[in-house]
């Protein structure tokens, strides 16, 4: 028991602050309890992770994600250097060898006109990943800017953009590819895919507008216009990053879509042509000789599965690590 001459304790001043009136002291103590308690759950060194963050660490766990990125950087590296894996050319044949199975040095056998089927194959990549990325590209950038300035300024433009739309779903792809297409007299890559984008941006277009307006309402976006900023800030700094998932999304998706688009056209003879290396060209001339020589139309057809598959797969894994609905 302390005598009364005694100084008082300087700990129990806190017992005698009010809430609300306690000053520096109050701080002082909340830092202290923060200290203790450490960084919140779910942050790394004490600051929360973004989106993009999260959905990078979901993926890199995804056995899904792994597998399909591992096909698809396969794919993209034989398509730019296909000499690494295949040493022949093309278009080199032999009608001595036509129709001919599997051969030392040949693994995949010949076609009909005696070309290797393997070096076809591989080289057969790079016109299906140069139309499917190009055609994602543009759909992707050009239904995300018509898109996103519908949803944002809405309005008659909005109402255009959506009628226009309306239109262009109305459209069979592969009736509107033989009409297109059919007029056109290069077999090149870019007008299967200025057709492509043709059809496939208002899709993008829809997913972009959408995610604007929703953006849009937010509280940080009312509270930078309230700021001052102007249209052009709010869209490239606080809207378009926040609105810009779903998109991804959907073009990854599309993507795989795109080069099983390309394969049908060139199958039935609108798409690419001779001499560009194609697997649709290539399926479309082994499908009467599937009885003879069925190693013809095995390898390229297994080609374009395995790589629509694999970016359907990596489309779905993406859209797992974004959608924070499904997390």
């Amino acid at each position: 028991m302390p005598e009364p001459d005694d100084p008082p304790v300087q700990h129990e001043a806190k017992n005698t602050i009010t809430p609300g009136g306690g000053g520096a002291m109050s701080l002082a103590t909340s830092d202290a309890e923060t200290l203790e308690r450490g960084p919140l759950p779910g942050a790394a060194g004490g600051k929360a992770r973004s989106l993009w963050s999260d959905a990078w660490h979901d993926l890199r766990r995804n056995p899904v994600f792994l597998a399909s990125a591992l096909v698809i950087v396969f794919l993209v590296l034989i398509a730019v250097w296909p000499s690494l894996v295949a040493s022949g050319n093309p278009l080199t044949c032999d009608l001595a060898k036509a129709q001919d199975g599997p051969q030392a040095g040949h693994p995949f056998g010949f076609d009909a006109q005696g070309c290797d089927v393997y070096t076809r194959t591989v080289y057969g990549a790079r016109a299906s990943i140069t139309v499917g990325v190009c055609a994602t590209a543009g759909s992707a950038l050009l239904g995300s800017l018509l898109g996103g300035l519908a949803g944002y300024y809405g309005g008659w433009w909005d109402a255009l953009l959506s009628r226009l739309a309306d239109v262009f779903f109305g459209i069979p792809i592969i009736l509107g590819g033989l009409v297109f297409l059919s007029v056109v007299p290069s077999g090149s890559v870019w007008p299967v895919v200025g057709f492509i984008v043709l059809l496939g941006w208002p899709q993008v277009s829809r997913i972009a507008r959408g995610a604007v307006v929703g953006a849009k309402q937010h509280d940080y976006v009312q509270a930078a216009r309230a700021l001052g900023a102007g249209n052009g800030r709010l869209l490239l700094r606080h809207i378009a990053p926040n609105a810009v998932a779903p998109v991804i999304v959907v073009a990854t998706i599309a993507l795989g879509t795109y080069i099983a688009l390309e394969a049908t056209l060139s199958f039935v003879g609108v798409g690419l042509k001779p001499p560009t290396v194609s697997w649709g060209i290539d399926i479309s001339n082994a499908s009467t000789m599937i009885r003879n020589a069925p190693h013809m139309l095995l390898w390229p057809a297994a080609a374009l599965s395995i790589t629509v598959l694999a970016f359907i797969m990596l489309g779905d894994a993406v859209r797992d690590a974004l959608d924070p609905k499904l997390r």
